[in-house]
C-alpha cells in the first residue's frame, strides 16, 4: 500500500527541503510509520473497490470494519460442516457503516421447511463484499504519520531513542522518546488516532480473503 503522508507532508513541516541523506530514508520511513498506523487502527485510509472480508454477526448485525463505507455488492451466509454458502436476500445497509441481516435468525432467508437443526450449519458468518475507503487520507493521519517518521528523520544520533547533553563538565547519554533507526508510535499518536475515532471496536471478527 502506498504511505499515508508523502515526502512533500515531511518538507513543508519540516520548512525546508529534506538533504539527500534525509531524502534516501524519508520514503521507507513513511512506509514503516503508514504500517504502524493501520496495525493499530485496523484501517486502511485509502480507496479499496470490491473488498472481500469474513465476518460473525453479533445479533444479526454485521459492523464493517473499515470506513466510510462507499457501497456493499454481496452478503454471503457462510456454510459449516459440508453445507454450501448461501448468498443472502434481503440484507439491509445502514448506509453508514452496518448491515442488518434479520432480527432473529443469523442466517437469513433459508428455507423455512428446512429442520432447526440445519441451520446450525450456518454459525452466523459471512462473507462480505464491499468498497470503503477516501480519495485523500485524513489530515489528522497524515499528520500522525509525518510526526513519526520526522521524529526518526531528524534524531540526531542513529542509536534509536539515545540523546546526550553536556551539563558543565558532565555528558549524559539518556533514553529518549524512541528516535532513531526505528520509527516508533509514542502514547500521543495513539491518542490522536483513538479521539479521532480510527481505532477498531473490541469483539470485532474478521478475516481478509485475497
Amino acid at each position: 500500500m502506498e504511505p499515508l503522508a508523502s515526502v512533500t507532508d515531511l518538507q513543508d513541516r519540516l520548512g525546508r527541503p529534506l538533504t539527500a541523506q534525509e531524502e534516501t530514508r524519508a520514503q521507507a520511513l513513511l512506509s514503516d510509520a503508514s504500517a504502524l498506523v493501520r496495525s493499530y487502527t485496523g484501517r486502511t485510509f485509502s480507496r479499496t473497490d470490491d473488498d472481500t472480508v469474513v465476518m460473525r454477526a453479533q445479533q444479526g448485525e454485521i459492523r464493517l470494519p473499515q470506513t466510510p463505507v462507499l457501497g456493499v455488492t454481496a452478503v454471503v451466509a457462510v456454510g459449516a460442516g459440508g453445507a454450501p454458502d448461501l448468498p443472502v436476500i434481503g440484507w439491509r445497509w445502514d448506509g453508514i457503516d452496518t448491515i442488518r441481516t434479520a432480527p432473529e435468525s443469523p442466517a437469513i432467508n433459508l428455507p423455512e421447511l428446512w429442520a432447526d437443526e440445519e441451520y446450525e450449519s450456518y454459525p452466523g458468518t459471512y462473507r462480505v463484499t464491499y468498497s470503503h475507503g477516501s480519495a485523500e487520507v485524513p489530515a489528522d493521519v497524515v499528520a500522525v504519520v509525518a510526526r513519526m517518521a520526522l521524529r526518526t528523520l531528524t534524531s540526531p544520533t542513529m542509536a534509536g531513542g539515545v540523546t546526550g547533553e553536556t551539563i558543565g563538565p558532565y555528558s549524559y547519554r539518556t533514553d529518549g522518546s524512541g528516535v532513531g533507526t526505528a520509527v516508533t508510535m509514542t502514547d500521543d499518536d495513539r491518542r490522536m488516532l483513538e479521539l479521532a475515532g480510527y481505532r477498531r471496536k473490541a469483539g470485532m471478527t474478521m478475516t481478509r480473503w485475497r
